[in-house]
């Protein structure tokens, strides 16, 4: 699946920003797969002391941000796995601001970042692998917003992307 396969409207609001992001014809297991080992290196080669750096008051240090990414990733996969198993419940948004707050990633080491990444992500690509064309085009409707499975896979690929540009730009 690629971005071409959404519906209009999966395009046309709030987090398209993040499909946005990704290359033309990015394919979702292939980024999920790639990206995988890509972000886990990515993350690797970053010094431990720089873990705790934010680079302006009320930012998010580099540790909450990649915390931020876990939970967001656990969020949109589980988005997907509902609306995968024709789950019609609307679910409801959530609060990033207080899940980094309880997260303690900033008491969290670089290892233990790192490990709950692989897992989150070896999960997702477990839900993926095993879902065929028509349950990636099922839909839901997640904080107020019409989704396919296939678009919230893409969600996270591009999400990741868009975080780590941030991470290169600003904290590195």
């Amino acid at each position: 699946m690629t971005a071409n396969d959404l519906r209009p409207i999966e395009l046309e609001q709030f987090y398209s920003l993040y499909i946005k992001v990704l290359p033309e014809g990015t394919d979702l297991i292939t980024t999920l797969e790639k990206e995988k080992d890509g972000f886990y290196n990515f993350i690797a080669e970053i010094p431990e002391e720089k873990l705790t750096y934010a680079y302006a008051e009320d930012k998010w240090t580099v540790a909450q941000v990649l915390m931020h990414l876990t939970d967001a990733e656990r969020i949109f996969q589980y988005r997907a796995f509902r609306f995968s198993r024709n789950d019609n419940t609307a679910l409801p948004g959530f609060d990033q601001e207080l899940y980094i707050n309880e997260s303690e990633a900033i008491a969290k080491d670089k290892n233990s970042l790192l490990q709950e990444y692989l897992g989150v992500r070896s999960a997702t690509l477990s839900l993926f692998n095993g879902l065929n064309e028509a349950l990636l085009k099922r839909t839901g409707t997640a904080s107020d917003i019409p989704w396919s499975v296939g678009g919230l896979g893409l969600v996270i690929c591009g999400h990741q992307q868009h975080h780590k540009e941030i991470l290169i730009q600003k904290y590195l």
